[in-house]
């Protein structure tokens, strides 16, 4: 999911797919050490996710404070 599609989401779509990339990520390191992964870079594409995620929910926070002290 690129981040532009991200931006076009409200705060709690953000919030579950956030959620639910956490879970998919423990579930992937969990399969990682009890076996050998199918595709092996979806760790890294999951974490990516999630960074790209919380960095457009820190954004949009500082937006709301920006306007919230003026």
């Amino acid at each position: 999911m690129k981040a532009q599609e991200l931006r076009e989401m409200t705060d709690e779509d953000l919030e579950q797919t956030l959620a639910e990339t956490s879970k998919r990520l423990f579930e992937l390191r969990v399969q990682a050490q009890a076996e050998r992964l199918d595709a092996p870079s979806e760790i890294r594409r999951s974490r990516r996710l999630i960074a790209r995620i919380k960095t457009i929910q820190t954004e949009r926070g500082q937006v709301e404070a920006a306007t919230e002290a003026e």
